[in-house]
């Protein structure tokens, strides 16, 4: 069947069948790679459009759409906006643990009949054999991974269960693969095109710059500073607004103490019943709530346009994060303000977070139990005794020094010419530890950032390597000249931006910027390095790779 690709029946089936009157920037060019059949990776910022890049393509697509997403409330917000036209051709679905057996049944006798298009499921569901048989069965034209960075042991939202999303869709015939994220840094892209199997993705990187979003941050040396900076700002702008910290303890402090100061906040984290979440959650996006004070739990599934703003009164543990989290203010294209108060002690807080090693007794017992024969990930639950957040983590640490791999069935297997559970458990620790020293390089890429007297979006968007060209014009830096004389004095690198180099020491790397003199450079094993551009060139540190 030869498929349209041009932009006039994609604008039509957008007004007719969706009611949007145009498309957005950055929508077109993956659709159209979705209509050709070809894998992609899209990276665009929250609230550009990402889920029109599978909805509008599916109406043209043979075969249903699978769309896998991590979180329920996501999924039913997705699932709402289809079915409000009340068209079989937009209409969705859903496999859940929310659904009833006979609901299930339901949805997928709906999308086999023709009577919907969309079936959202999420990877759980999939993990089921006889599920995944059905699924199969319904001949899929494509697979949309929502929050894809979800998948890489990079990404700060990390889902285990994501890990054997690609051979679970190899299982249901392999039909083509969109992945969508609103943040993805050059690791965190290839793990996800790794690890999903995706086969010469088109890759999409654009509207990063968020215009509408003024990027400020203050370095406070204690913490009455920190409060008057914060409460300094409450008094000046609308609300609702999220607030984030640290620690759980952090968030019920500072509601508390907010509201003792006549600003009434409510806390939220990853520590609280889920009952209570849900509702703090649904208070929230009901404008219930003006202040919510939160760890980065209080994530994923924030579908609100009107926030005014995000404040950090601790500096996060990477970029990656910070970007994800900025972008839930101003949804709605109007002024919105991202205030991040710092102090040097943050960053101990993340040291301990990034704390404690595996257990190498642990993974050894692991890779023996796998030497056993083939086994399922709740067969080595009980027989190791390890949470399956653990055991997710454990399997992923084993399977990247080649010690385990996913077989027919959910089972997992013992490659041939594996190594020994010994030597496997070694491995595995070596590579945690290689992994550690990168997540050390994004807190440390956060704090640089912090300090930057550069453009803040200019900095920002190199670390996702994204070329901004010039000064953004809604930054501190910007506002107050700094990042304007530091562009105009800036020369030229001995390297071009994201161009590949390689070190004696590291080994190759990518260069991400320059800033006076100074110059980031990722590297595969060691993560990010700022360098002197003079001790580089008279050195000769760095050649091209």
């Amino acid at each position: 069947m030869k498929l349209p690709i041009y932009g006039p029946r994609l604008r039509r089936i957008a007004r007719n069948h969706f009611g949007w009157r145009s498309l957005r920037p950055g929508q077109f060019k993956p659709m159209r790679a979705v209509l050709r059949r070809k894998d992609a990776l899209v990276v665009l910022p929250t609230g550009a459009g990402k889920s029109a890049i599978y909805q509008i393509p599916a109406v043209l697509l043979p075969g249903p759409t699978v769309v896998v997403s991590p979180l329920l409330a996501l999924q039913q917000d997705q699932i709402a906006a289809l079915n409000e036209h009340g068209d079989p051709k937009t209409r969705a679905v859903r496999v859940s643990s929310a659904e009833t057996p006979a609901q299930q049944r339901e949805a997928i006798a709906a999308i086999r009949n023709g009577e919907a298009e969309f079936l959202f499921i999420t990877p759980e569901q999939l993990s089921d054999p006889e599920r995944l048989a059905e699924v199969r069965a319904l001949r899929p034209g494509l697979v949309a991974v929502d929050e894809a960075h979800c998948i890489s042991a990079w990404g700060h939202d990390f889902r285990p269960d994501y890990l054997a999303l690609g051979d679970m869709i190899k299982q249901i015939g392999r039909p083509p693969i969109l992945a969508l994220t609103a943040t993805a840094s050059p690791p965190v892209r290839e793990d996800i095109i790794a690890r999903l199997r995706l086969n010469k993705p088109e890759i999409h990187v654009s509207g990063l710059d968020r215009r509408n979003l003024f990027l400020e941050v203050a370095y406070c040396p204690d913490d009455n500073y920190r409060w008057r900076k914060l409460t300094t700002m409450l008094d000046q702008e609308r609300r609702p607004g999220i607030i984030y910290v640290a620690t759980r303890r952090a968030a019920e402090e500072l509601a508390e103490r907010l509201t003792d100061a006549g600003y009434p906040a409510s806390f939220y984290h990853g520590g609280m019943a889920a009952g209570l979440r849900e509702e703090r959650h649904q208070a929230f996006s009901d404008d219930k709530v003006d202040i919510m004070v939160a760890t980065s739990a209080f994530g994923m599934g924030i579908d609100k346009p009107n926030i005014r703003w995000v404040a950090h009164v601790a500096l996060p543990d990477s970029p990656d994060s910070y970007f994800q989290e900025i972008g839930r203010a101003g949804r709605d294209g109007e002024p919105a303000r991202a205030l991040l108060l710092w102090r040097s002690e943050d960053e101990a807080i993340q040291r301990f977070f990034q704390g404690g090693s595996p257990s190498e007794e642990e993974l050894q017992e692991l890779a023996g139990e796998l030497h056993k024969g083939p086994a399922s990930k709740t067969a080595l639950q009980k027989t190791t005794g390890l949470g399956p957040r653990k055991l997710g983590q454990y399997l992923n640490l084993l399977e990247q020094v080649g010690a385990v791999r996913p077989g027919a069935g959910h089972q997992l297997t013992v490659p041939a010419r594996a190594p020994l559970p010994a030597a496997a458990a070694a491995a595995a620790l070596a590579e945690y530890e290689r992994q550690q020293t990168v997540v050390k390089s994004r807190t440390d890429m956060m704090r640089a950032f912090a300090q930057s007297r550069q453009c803040r979006t200019e900095t920002l968007l190199a670390y996702f390597g994204e070329d901004l060209r010039k000064p953004c014009g809604h930054c501190d830096n910007c506002a107050d000249g700094t990042a304007h004389e530091i562009a105009a004095a800036e020369a030229e690198g001995p390297f071009p931006v994201h161009s590949q180099v390689r070190h004696g020491e590291w080994g190759t790397g990518m260069v991400m910027n320059y800033e006076e003199e100074r110059m980031t450079v990722l590297f595969d094993s060691v993560g990010y390095k700022t360098l002197s551009v003079p001790v580089v060139v008279e050195q000769n540190l760095l050649v091209p790779a």
